[in-house]
Formats: structure tokens, C-alpha cells, sequence
């Protein structure tokens, strides 16, 4: 992973000084809370429901043990014994005294990490596949192309007072595990006939009041014009993009506006004048920064797969888990193992400083000290060896982080909700509870096979909820917390948006309306190899809605 060089210590450690000085001038009452909120939000700090809230960098979702640490004494120190992971593969803290918050960057900085960039409107934190480098289906590990991102990015004069945010993904597998169509821009990785890497590039998605499919404008870029071709993007966005309300300020609205024909011509008349310029990339920079990114030298461990066999058969529950929570790795004796956090009724995305310590350690005792965070709120440990699976699982167990759910329906994405969130109209939080409590037993959760329930508490949609196969948003009518569900959603490389199913359900209502979604499913699916998804598309919304809504006319909420 990426290691900071002097430039980039004392950039941080600046700033973490700047910011300790502007805290300062806010608590003594020398800066007003206007003038010091657009400082604090360039710093990671938010102002919540009821306290402060830190957003914590892991860039493309990449951190060691070390690191994890750090964030677990953060959690133990400075909040209240936990952290919340992100979508945007980030860390919140949600109390952290607004005194302690340059102290906190200041110990981040120790072990290369900080908050830059998380809030405002500039490029956040660019994220990636969580499998990156260790995928079996991979063409290239999109992480060294991140960080040529963040490079570029961080603080960039240009871009540092954009419209609105701005978001950046990439991938580089056939299977989008990155969610690029939902991003402002969305990096494909690809090979074309002669074997050269370049990009398909996606623009103009996201999610929010208006939820929208980015369009592909570039089939193929190759990897040296990444930079030019990104400025050509930003700047046709930052000239063009609306300043003068913030519900159209984003780049989708500006490519539905023009039209995906005429952004795409702007943006190659402005990628002519950059092209072959200083923001070319040259090769050796590319083999430089890739060679951070080197995969651990992995020995052959084919005792695993005897091993493995005879583990499974002796347990039914490790054997539920390497199903669920492995996936391939490209070593045939290694996995990719998901740490779920997502207990059976916790609260989803969650870890304790306990647990973040025990992951670092069994990061560094089983996964090559290598960690990931996923946009689906857990943790990745990418390069497992399958004669250590059942070590693992024990100590995992241990701290109630082998739940075998991946891709299940009580992985749930779930933003925080109006427990915590100011702009939230309904929570997420106790709705997941009771959803994951319900669908819990591993019986139930085979039977129905993979399904995607994303939860957001406003239409800003941080739980992603237009992408979930079934989607809950909460909303307020007349003073009461509805939810209104949505089908059929996907964020993988065949993204859609899901459909309004009808008017909304009152908070005790949801988990039994879920319930008659899936039963619905279970009775007209095309045996048990068909998925939810794949089921809704073949049949449309029209029996779920019969089934939810019976012979009333279904009205959206």
C-alpha cells in the first residue's frame, strides 16, 4: 500500500496545525460558527443531530494493522468504543468533543491518515473494489490508478470549490464491485486487442432526490491520458455546473441537461488542449506507484484444500461461512474472506475497538497485514490462506464477527439514520434490527439466496437505497416516519435504479411488508438458482405490488 514521503507528512501535519488554530479561534468565540463550519467540513467534521461527527479517510478502502489500531484507540480514546464504516469505504466517529478533533488528526497523522477531503465540495475520497489485487477476475488492480487520483486531487486549486461534491470510482474486474455507475465518474479498468490497459469511462451518476445511471462517454482511454482526460471532465463540470441551486449542482444533472452527446464533445475539445501535456503519465511514475501496491509473496498452501474439506464436514457453521464469506482468491491455496459486520439484529457497518483490534491482529497473523473496507459496510481481509480458514473462524467468532451472511438479506447497507443524522426524516438503524432479526436463521437466509437490502433515512440516499434489490427510504408525512420500498435496484455492471412499489409503510409495518416481498418471491422464482433480481426483471413489480397492496391502488409515497 501507499507509503507517504516527506511532502506528504509535512502537508498533514500542516494542516492538522491550521486546523488545531481554527478550533481554537471557535471555542474562544473569535470565529463565528459560519465562518468556521466550511473550515471544519474541509477537515472531516460535521456538525450531527446532537454532537460532532469526524470522517476519517481510508483511501481507496486500503489500511494495515497498524492503522486499524489506531482507529480502535481513536474509538476508545476519544468517542464512545466504536466506529462506523462507510459507503464511501470512510470511518465515522460519531462523538468526538469538537476540542479533541486536532488531537485526534494529529495521532491520525502518526500513522498516515487523515480526514482531508471527506466533506465538501471537492473530490472525496475515491474508492475501489475491495477485492483489489487479490481478485481472480481481475484485469488490473485499480488501487495504483486511485491513488494517482487521490495525488492529483488532494487540495487541487481547481477543484477545491466545486458546484457540488464530487465522487470517483474505479474497478478493474468484469464484475463492477465498486458501484461505478452511481459515481460522478466511473473507471472502468480494461485491456484492449494489442493488451494495453486503459479505461472505459463512465459519467453523470449518482443517487439522491434525483437517482441516475452515469453514461459511458470513452470506451477506451488509455491509462496515460488518466489525468488529462479527468481535468477535461472537471473543468467542463466546474465551468458548467450549476452553482445556483445545490439540488442540480452535480454532474449527472449537468450530463441530463446537455445531453450525454454534447458533454462528450466538450469534454474532447477540452481533452485536446490537455493531451501530451504535464498531465500525461509516464510510464515509470505508473511502475513506480504500482510497485506500492505489489502483492505479498504467497506460498503454496496446498495442504489447505484437504484441510478445508475436513473442516467443513466436521462443522456446518464454518462450512455455512467459507461458502458465504470466501471468494476465490487468484492463488488457487487463498480466499478473500469478508469479516461481516452485520450481526444478526446489530446495528450494520458498526465495529467496537475491540473488534478493531482484533482484526489488525489477525490481519497481521493470517492476511499479510493487508486490510480492506467494502462500499457494503465490512471488512475484507484479501489474501487468506484456505489452511487458515479455521483458525480464523474460531477467533473471529470470538468477538462475534463470523456472522455467514455476505450477500445475504441481513447484510444490509443502512446509513445512520435519524439517530444520529440531522437531515435525516426517519431512522434506519431500528428497522435493519428488526428486518435482520427476522430473516435471521441461517435457514431462512439460504433459502432466500442473495439479496441486497439498502436502507437510507433521507432522500440523500447515503444507505444507497436506489441500488438495493429491495429499497427502503424513510420519509416524514404529516409529522410520521414512513417508509417507501423500491425494487429491483442493482449497482453491479448491469446498474439499475429501482422501481416505487407503492405508498409507504409505517415503521411497525416494514419488516412484515419485506416478508411478503419474499414470499412473494420464493413462490414465483424459476427454481432456487434464480435470484430476487433476477426473478423481479423477468416479472415485473405488478405481483408485489398485488401482494402488498392487494386490490387498492398502489400510490407512491
Amino acid at each position: 500500500m501507499y507509503r507517504y514521503d516527506e511532502f506528504d507528512h509535512a502537508f498533514v501535519e500542516s494542516r492538522v496545525e491550521q486546523f488545531r488554530d481554527q478550533v481554537e479561534r471557535r471555542l474562544s468565540g473569535a470565529l463565528a460558527e459560519d465562518a468556521f463550519k466550511p473550515l471544519r467540513l474541509m477537515n472531516g467534521v460535521y456538525l450531527q443531530l446532537h454532537a460532532y461527527m469526524l470522517r476519517v479517510a481510508i483511501p481507496y478502502g486500503t489500511l494495515n494493522a497498524k492503522q486499524m489500531r489506531m482507529l480502535a484507540h481513536i474509538a476508545r480514546k476519544y468517542d464512545r468504543g466504536y466506529g462506523h464504516f462507510t459507503t464511501r469505504q470512510n470511518i465515522q466517529y460519531n462523538w468526538p468533543k469538537l476540542s479533541d478533533t486536532p488531537d485526534i488528526l494529529a495521532e491520525l497523522a502518526t500513522v498516515e491518515m487523515h480526514a482531508l477531503q471527506t466533506s465538501g465540495n471537492c473530490i472525496r475520497n475515491v474508492t475501489a473494489d475491495h477485492f483489489a489485487g487479490a481478485a481472480a477476475d481481475e484485469v488490473a488492480d485499480p488501487r495504483p490508478y486511485a491513488e494517482i487520483l487521490r495525488q492529483w486531487s488532494s487540495v487541487h486549486p481547481e477543484f477545491s470549490f466545486l458546484p457540488r461534491k464530487f465522487k470517483i470510482a474505479v474497478t478493474g474486474a468484469e464484475r463492477d464491485r465498486a458501484a461505478i455507475q452511481v459515481h460522478d465518474i466511473g473507471l472502468h479498468l480494461k485491456k484492449n486487442d494489442k493488451g494495453e490497459i486503459g479505461f472505459a469511462v463512465y459519467v453523470g451518476g449518482g443517487q439522491g432526490r434525483t437517482p441516475l445511471i452515469a453514461k459511458k462517454i470513452r470506451d477506451f482511454l488509455p491509462e496515460e491520458d488518466l489525468l488529462s482526460y479527468t481535468t477535461a471532465i472537471m473543468r467542463v463540470y466546474n465551468l458548467n455546473g450549476r452553482r445556483d441551486n445545490k439540488y442540480k449542482a452535480r454532474i449527472k444533472i449537468l450530463v441530463h441537461e446537455t445531453g450525454v452527446e454534447e458533454l462528450t464533445r466538450q469534454v474532447e475539445e477540452e481533452f485536446q488542449h490537455l493531451q501530451g501535456t504535464e498531465l500525461k503519465l509516464p510510464e515509470q511514475d505508473i511502475e513506480a506507484i504500482t510497485a506500492y501496491f505489489a502483492p505479498p509473496a504467497l506460498a503454496n498452501r496446498a495442504e489447505g484444500w484437504k484441510e478445508l474439506a475436513s473442516w467443513k464436514r466436521q462443522d456446518e457453521n464454518f462450512a455455512r461461512w467459507v461458502d458465504q464469506n470466501v471468494q476465490p482468491h487468484k492463488h488457487p491455496d487463498y480466499g478473500m474472506v469478508t469479516i461481516s459486520l452485520k450481526p444478526i439484529g446489530g446495528i450494520p457497518g458498526d465495529a467496537s475497538d475491540v473488534q478493531m483490534d482484533a482484526m489488525a491482529d489477525l490481519a497481521e497473523e493470517f492476511g499479510h497485514d493487508e486490510i480492506r473496507i467494502s462500499h457494503e459496510q465490512n471488512v475484507i481481509l484479501p489474501h487468506v490462506a484456505l489452511a487458515d480458514l479455521e483458525p480464523l473462524y474460531r477467533a473471529l467468532a470470538a468477538h462475534n464477527l463470523a456472522t455467514a451472511n455476505s450477500n445475504l438479506i441481513t447484510d444490509m447497507i443502512v446509513c445512520p439514520g435519524l439517530d444520529y443524522c440531522a437531515l435525516a426524516n426517519a431512522r434506519s438503524i431500528p428497522v435493519a434490527q428488526e428486518i435482520s432479526t427476522r430473516f435471521g436463521s441461517p435457514e431462512r437466509q439460504a433459502e432466500i439466496g442473495e439479496l441486497k437490502i439498502k436502507i437510507s433515512g433521507c432522500i440523500n440516499a447515503c444507505g444507497h437505497h436506489h441500488v438495493g434489490h429491495i429499497g427502503l427510504l424513510g420519509v416524514e408525512k404529516k409529522g410520521t416516519e414512513l417508509y417507501q420500498i423500491t425494487l429491483g435496484g442493482s449497482a453491479d455492471e448491469n446498474t439499475s435504479i429501482g422501481e416505487i412499489i407503492g405508498r409507504g409503510f409505517e415503521p411497525s409495518k416494514v419488516t412484515d411488508a419485506i416478508e411478503t416481498i419474499v414470499n412473494t418471491y420464493l413462490g414465483l422464482r424459476h427454481g432456487q438458482e434464480e435470484t430476487f433480481l433476477a426473478a423481479y426483471r423477468r416479472v415485473g413489480p405488478q405481483p408485489f405490488k398485488d401482494a402488498l397492496y392487494g386490490d387498492a391502488k398502489a400510490e407512491a409515497a
